[in-house]
């Protein structure tokens, strides 16, 4: 930030937050954290404040937080910090990587040392989250798009309206989720490159500020506070990899891995469009011509079929038995489908 008055301006909002989160906090340590966190924002606040003066400029008057502050402090005393961190921090809220880790006191894993790696170890359960979107993005063109053939189905027995109005479901459907996956994923980027440029700038201007913010977070997940102290020391003084440890650490990202808006939205196309593709394929290939009861048979054994495949992959993500599953999803998408069949039966032409 090179206007002292804007960040200014921004401290003060982050105090603000921080001190929201620590009176909505039930767990002490983390409560703590974010009341010394708040007190790290409002000193760096002041050292804005001393440049504004030192610059000839009035001092700022008293900081009033805006619609937009009050309206996430309202959020957090309802929902708590857990629920609202990806929200704090676009707000230039730090500290939100503490929800990933135990803290001292609390039940299961014992709080892993900054630096052991042991970050690393539970990357396997999100390594398939490719994997995931893309049998949610099938899911969804499969449902999407058979109910609508088969509602369509309901109001007419012609083979060529039929597949028209599904190819008009995949291409709208496809691009409608293209679109919104890449509006998503690039305002997802933009503010994850801003927030990463801002800590850029601060520990380019204020490494001991950094190293005083830094510290925290790693006393309160358990570290003694000279340990801590002189750890982020130790990592603020490397340029080089400084920016990567307190990205992750203060933010929770990995400044390697914000996504590419313009493959998720191909992905997501491709999943769509791939999943709507199976209940159209019997009215748009040769082999069904002039043969629109049988074109339907074939649409619903190729829908149930792949819902009920569908639904046992998705189990490998939830842990229950594959079997019950793919019945679950098979009843889903057979309910969604016979709905609209039903609808355009009675709105048949």
């Amino acid at each position: 930030m090179s206007n002292p008055l804007e960040s200014w301006t921004e401290e003060q909002r982050s105090a603000l937050l921080y001190r929201a989160c620590a009176d909505a906090e039930k767990d002490d340590a983390r409560a703590e954290l974010f009341r010394r966190l708040a007190g790290e924002a409002e000193a760096q606040a002041a050292i804005w404040r001393a440049q504004l003066t030192a610059r000839g400029h009035p001092a700022p008057v008293p900081y009033v937080p805006d619609a937009r502050t009050r309206l996430i402090m309202k959020l957090v005393g309802k929902l708590g910090p857990r629920r609202m961190r990806t929200m704090l921090a676009a707000m230039k809220v730090r500290g939100m990587g503490i929800y990933d880790l135990t803290l001292p006191g609390e039940a299961g894993h014992g709080v892993p040392r900054p630096g052991s790696g042991a970050e690393h170890r539970h990357r396997g359960l999100h390594g398939g989250g490719n994997l995931r979107a893309a049998v949610f993005g099938v899911n969804d063109g499969l449902v999407s798009n058979a109910s609508l053939i088969f509602g369509i189905a309901g109001a007419t027995n012609d083979r060529h309206i039929i597949a028209l109005s599904g190819v008009a479901g995949l291409l709208s459907g496809a691009f409608s989720m293209a679109a919104g996956e890449y509006v998503s994923m690039r305002s997802q980027r933009e503010m994850f490159e801003r927030q990463i440029a801002v800590e850029r700038d601060e520990l380019a201007r204020y490494p001991r500020e950094e190293a005083a913010e830094l510290a925290v977070i790693y006393e309160a997940r358990g570290l003694p506070r000279v340990e801590a102290e002189r750890l982020a020391t130790t990592i603020i003084s490397n340029p080089a990899s400084a920016l990567d440890i307190v990205a992750r650490e203060e933010l929770g990202l990995d400044p390697t891995e914000l996504g590419s808006p313009w493959g998720a939205a191909l992905s997501s196309f491709l999943a769509f469009a791939g999943g709507a593709l199976l209940p159209l394929l019997p009215f748009v290939l040769p082999f069904w011509a002039g043969a629109g009861g049988a074109a339907m048979k074939v649409s619903i054994g190729l829908a149930g079929t792949a819902l009920f495949g569908v639904g046992a992959t998705i189990s490998l993500f939830t842990g229950r038995r594959a079997l019950w599953g793919g019945l679950r999803m098979l009843l889903i998408g057979g309910a969604a489908a016979a709905a609209t069949n039903l609808i355009g039966r009675l709105f048949g032409v």
